[in-house]
C-alpha cells in the first residue's frame, strides 16, 4: 500500500494536538511555504526599520542608474526592441525609452538593462545579484496597480530577502556545484518578492506565486560562455523578473496552483540541491534584511575585480607606478572567482584587461569597462601581457568573501603589495550616500540630461513620500 504524504503529516498533526501541541502550530512550525507565505502577504503594510528604508533607497538609486545606462548598451537595445515588436498593454515604462508595454515585458527589459553592464549591485554571501531583477519587477508592477513610493519600498525589500533567502536554503556550493549559478537561481525569487507586494496578494495567493515561481527556477552557469554580455543580462536579471511578475500576474488574474511547493515530496529544495536547509529560507525573515548587507559596487565591473582595482589604485598612486617601471603584477583571486574573470572575452568582467586599464589611466570608468575595442588596443594588450591571475584558496573567506591581494614587481626588482579585504561599497566599508549619488550621476546623465537625473535622484530619495509610482514616469524617459 502506498500511503500519501498528505495523510502521514495528517496523521502526524493529529497525534501532536493529542500531545498537547495545537495542530495550528505543528504546521506553522514546519510548514516552510505558509511560513513564507505568510511574511509576504503582510509584507506590504509592515513598518519597517528606518536604516533599512534607507539601504533601500539607495539601492533603488543604484539600480535606476543600471537600468538607465544599460538602455545605451548593446543587451539593453536588444531587449528593449525585443519587447517593442511584441506590442502589449502600456501597462509599465520601459526605462530610458518613452515606450509603456505590458508587465511583464516592461519587467524583462528593464532588468536586462540593469544588468546590460556590470554596474548592478550584488550580495557577497550568496552570490546573487539581487537588485537588477528585483527593482525592474517591483517598478512594473507598481507603475501597472498604482502604488506609493512606501509599498514600492516593501516589495524592494522583500525581493533582496527572497533572492538571498534560496541561495541560503539551498547551499550556495550546491547550487554551483551543479551547473546552476548563484545569480540565475536566486532572480526569479527576488523579482517574486518584488511584484507580490504592489500585486497585493493574499496568503493562499502568496503560495501559488510560491509555486509558479519555483517551477521556472533555473540559472544554468553557462552564462559564462556569452561573449557579449547579453544572454548574461538575460540568465542574471531579465528571466528572473520575467519569471517573478509573470508568476504573480498569473495568480493575480486568478490561477491557482500548489499551495504548499517547497514542502511536498518534489519540491523546489529538493530538486535542485542535495543538501538543503530550507528553514533557512525564512529564518530571519523580518529581522535580518538583506538589503542591508548587499554591496553597491564602486566601479562597473565584475564584482571579484572591485577589490583588484582598488588594491591596484592605492599601488599606483603610493609608489608612483606606470607602465614604463612595471615589469609584472600578478592578481590573488578566491579560487571560485578565476573562472569568472580571469580571462572573459567580455572587459567588463576581465580582470587582466581592468588592471592594466588602472596601470595605465589611474582611474576605470564606465567607458573603459565596456570597450571591446580598447581591449584590444596594442597599448593596453602591453599591459595586460603583465598580469597573472591566480586562484588562492586562503582568500576563500566566508566573512570576506571576495578579497584580492595585488603585487607589483617593478623593472628594478622591487615588489609592492596590497591586501583589500572588503571593496568599497560592502557593508564592512560603505559608499556614502553622496557616493552613491555621484555614481548615478555619471551613469544617467548621458541618457537622461542633468536636469531630470537631479530630479529622479531626488525623488528616490525621498521614494517613501511619493504618492504614485507613476509620477517616475517622466523622469525615466529619454
Amino acid at each position: 500500500m502506498t500511503i500519501r504524504r498528505r495523510s502521514l503529516l495528517s496523521a502526524a498533526g493529529a497525534g501532536l494536538a493529542l500531545a498537547g501541541l495545537p495542530l495550528a502550530r505543528a504546521r506553522a512550525e514546519s510548514d516552510i511555504t505558509a511560513q513564507l507565505a505568510g511574511y509576504m502577504a503582510g509584507a506590504g503594510v509592515a513598518k519597517l526599520p528606518d536604516e533599512v528604508v534607507t539601504a533601500c533607497k539607495l539601492h533603488v538609486l543604484d539600480t535606476f542608474g543600471a537600468m538607465v545606462s544599460g538602455s545605451r548598451l548593446r543587451p539593453g537595445e536588444d531587449a528593449i526592441a525585443y519587447v517593442k515588436s511584441l506590442g502589449g498593454n502600456p501597462e509599465a515604462t520601459v526605462v530610458g525609452t518613452e515606450l509603456r508595454t505590458n508587465v511583464v515585458e516592461a519587467a524583462l527589459a528593464n532588468a536586462m538593462c540593469a544588468h546590460s553592464d556590470e554596474t548592478d549591485d550584488f550580495e557577497a554571501s550568496t552570490k546573487a545579484h539581487p537588485g537588477s531583477s528585483t527593482v525592474p519587477a517591483a517598478l512594473a508592477m507598481a507603475e501597472w496597480q498604482g502604488r506609493d513610493g512606501a509599498n514600492f519600498i516593501r516589495g524592494v525589500t522583500l525581493g533582496y530577502d527572497l533572492g538571498c533567502r534560496l541561495i541560503l536554503a539551498l547551499g550556495q556550493a550546491s547550487v554551483r556545484g551543479h551547473h546552476r549559478s548563484a545569480e540565475g537561481t536566486s532572480s526569479t525569487f527576488c523579482a517574486l518578492g518584488g511584484a507580490a507586494v504592489p500585486a497585493g496578494l493574499n496568503e493562499m495567493q502568496m503560495r501559488y506565486a510560491i509555486s509558479y515561481a519555483s517551477q521556472q527556477v533555473s540559472g544554468l552557469w553557462s552564462w559564462v560562455e556569452d561573449s557579449q554580455h547579453i544572454e548574461k543580462s538575460f540568465d542574471f536579471s531579465g528571466m528572473g523578473a520575467r519569471n517573478g511578475v509573470m508568476a504573480v500576474s498569473m495568480v493575480k488574474s486568478g490561477m491557482t496552483g500548489v499551495s504548499d511547493v517547497l514542502d511536498t515530496q518534489h519540491n523546489l529544495f529538493a530538486a535542485i540541491s542535495l543538501a538543503p536547509q530550507p528553514e533557512l529560507m525564512v529564518a530571519g525573515l523580518g529581522k535580518d534584511f538583506y538589503i542591508t548587507k548587499t554591496s553597491i559596487k564602486a566601479y562597473s565591473v565584475g564584482y571579484p575585480i572591485q577589490s583588484v582595482i582598488d588594491a591596484m589604485l592605492k599601488l599606483r598612486k603610493q609608489y608612483r607606478l606606470t607602465p614604463d617601471n612595471v615589469k609584472a603584477i600578478q592578481v590573488q583571486l578566491p579560487t571560485d572567482a578565476v573562472g569568472i574573470v580571469g580571462a572573459s572575452a567580455m572587459p567588463d568582467v576581465n580582470c587582466p584587461y581592468i588592471v592594466a586599464v588602472a596601470l595605465l589611466k589611474g582611474r576605470v570608468s564606465f567607458k573603459d569597462a565596456d570597450d571591446f575595442a580598447q581591449m584590444r588596443q596594442p597599448e593596453i594588450m602591453a599591459q595586460i601581457a603583465k598580469v597573472t591571475v591566480v586562484a588562492d584558496e586562503a582568500l576563500m573567506d566566508p566573512a570576506a568573501p571576495r578579497g584580492a591581494i595585488v603585487t607589483v614587481t617593478t623593472n628594478d626588482g622591487q615588489k609592492f603589495q596590497h591586501f583589500t579585504k572588503y571593496p568599497p561599497g560592502t557593508a564592512e566599508n560603505p559608499m556614502s550616500p553622496d557616493d552613491v549619488a555621484d555614481k548615478a550621476r555619471d551613469l544617467m546623465g548621458p541618457v537622461l540630461g542633468s536636469q531630470k537625473t537631479e530630479a529622479l535622484i531626488k525623488a528616490i530619495m525621498q521614494l517613501e513620500t511619493l504618492k504614485d509610482i507613476r509620477q517616475l514616469r517622466g523622469l525615466i524617459t529619454a
